[in-house]
């Protein structure tokens, strides 16, 4: 299925400049052609096209549904992005693939990176979740900083993985199946002491992903498909 993403389809009947642009050019489609709309939303829309134009490809909306959800609990990951935003991408792109509620961009002590622009991982989700036939597209939260990050309200289990010792269960033992997940991932020299211990303070728990050491992107990829498996056990 090619699915086209239209974020204002209830209130614009046509397609954004991009994806008209896809839809005629390349796809070819033409007037009366039935295609599949999603607005990030959670709504898959059946559409005919109504208008052939490669700028402004008017449609009518045929039928709306609004598809059950594949997981049941809400899943976050705040991470502390990488110096080479590749690495980011390829997270943004993999979680949402895997599928993820809200990705997050953390300022720490010992981030590598200290502002960093959304655009084009909002792309990359864009395109990723019309990949994996996925109705809502994940929010997407700008860089902010730790203390305040961990202030903000969660209606759910709050958790913070890091290297330092002590007693740390596995996410997947410390997770309670069926519940809403927040997994905060530090940078590559991890968060700092302190915010480990202003985490906890905040309702965090500190928990461990596994022996091996992991790259930020890996953990929290490996932090959102823990989740995953988790909810999927009978």
């Amino acid at each position: 299925m090619t699915l086209f993403y239209a974020p204002e389809l209830l209130t614009r009947s046509e397609l954004p400049e991009q994806e008209s642009q896809h839809c005629i050019r390349v796809l070819r489609k033409q007037v009366g052609d039935e295609i599949t709309v999603t607005d990030g939303k959670g709504h898959f829309y059946k559409a005919q096209i109504a208008e052939a134009h490669p700028k402004q490809c008017q449609v009518t909306i045929l039928e709306t549904t609004q598809p059950a959800s594949p997981w049941k609990t809400r899943i976050e990951i705040a991470v502390a992005p990488t110096k080479n935003l590749d690495r980011m991408e390829w997270f943004a792109e993999k979680a949402t693939e895997i599928g993820i509620n809200k990705i997050s961009f953390l300022k720490t002590r010992f981030s590598e990176r200290k502002e960093m622009k959304t655009d084009r991982i909002h792309k990359i989700l864009v395109a990723a979740m019309k990949q994996s036939e996925k109705a809502a597209l994940p929010e997407l939260q700008e860089m902010t900083d730790f203390k305040q990050f961990i202030r903000q309200d969660f209606d759910g289990q709050k958790f913070i993985a890091h290297c330092y010792p002590g007693e740390k269960p596995l996410l997947s033992r410390a997770c309670r199946k069926g519940e809403n997940a927040l997994v905060l991932i530090g940078p590559e020299g991890d968060f700092s002491e302190e915010e480990v211990a202003l985490a906890i303070q905040n309702g965090f728990q500190a928990i461990s992903l596994g022996e091996s050491r992991l790259r930020t992107e890996t953990a929290a990829l490996a932090a959102c498909q823990t989740l995953h498996i988790l909810n999927q056990l009978p």
